[in-house]
């Protein structure tokens, strides 16, 4: 019998080693992307059954790149292990296409029962979150379309991008795209979120948390 096919996503170097000798006593660790591209990309090469992934890493976050697979049918199971406790930003992670969501503070017998919970078709979310997420769900009235939500996926990635300091040439780089619609992307961002200047547009990247 096949054992379940992992791929690990952190940019911190001394917790993914870890976390490989962890869960190769279990699984198998068929890779470490130190970056959202490089987990999208492995991803697509490697076809694993579950992907663990941070949701801040550099070029592109957690989130953003789980979006990508899921609009590219990958079959591969999310789990998201994370220091980020907030619940909107949980409840963003599983309208991405997660699968499961643990915390960075959990047991290893926590995280490696998460990684058997979604490789097997289930959802897992840790016991510290879980509560407060149903209640959440269960009190939510209508949602509200927020303006972070109104972005595209590729305004994001500029966003993000720009965020981390890059030049528009290196934006347009690392997307593929001409420097011109880099410029484009950032105007309409800035139009859409109603701000004027660059440095209100990093302060709102690092609010919501995509940088």
């Amino acid at each position: 019998m096949n054992r379940t096919s992992v791929l690990l996503a952190d940019d911190h170097v001394m917790l993914t080693d870890a976390l490989v000798n962890l869960v190769r006593q279990e699984f198998e660790v068929i890779g470490v992307a130190r970056d959202g591209r490089a987990m999208v990309e492995m991803a697509r090469q490697s076809r694993p059954n579950v992907i663990v992934t941070d949701i801040s890493m550099p070029h592109l976050n957690g989130i953003d790149a789980a979006r990508i697979l899921r609009k590219e049918a990958s079959s591969a199971r999310l789990l998201f292990l994370s220091m980020h406790a907030d619940l909107p930003l949980v409840e963003e992670a599983f309208r991405a296409g997660a699968s499961g969501y643990v915390l960075k503070l959990c047991s290893a017998e926590e995280f490696m029962k998460a990684i058997q919970c979604v490789a097997r078709g289930t959802t897992y979310i840790t016991p510290l979150l879980a509560g407060d997420l149903i209640s959440t769900l269960l009190t939510a009235g209508p949602q509200e379309t927020s303006r972070e939500t109104t972005l595209t996926l590729r305004q994001r990635e500029v966003l993000q991008l720009l965020a981390e300091g890059k030049t528009m040439k290196e934006v347009a780089a690392v997307l593929g795209i001409s420097t011109r619609t880099t410029e484009s992307h950032k105007y309409e961002i800035m139009r859409q979120l109603g701000v004027r200047t660059s440095a209100e547009l990093i302060r709102y990247a690092v609010r919501i948390k995509l940088v």
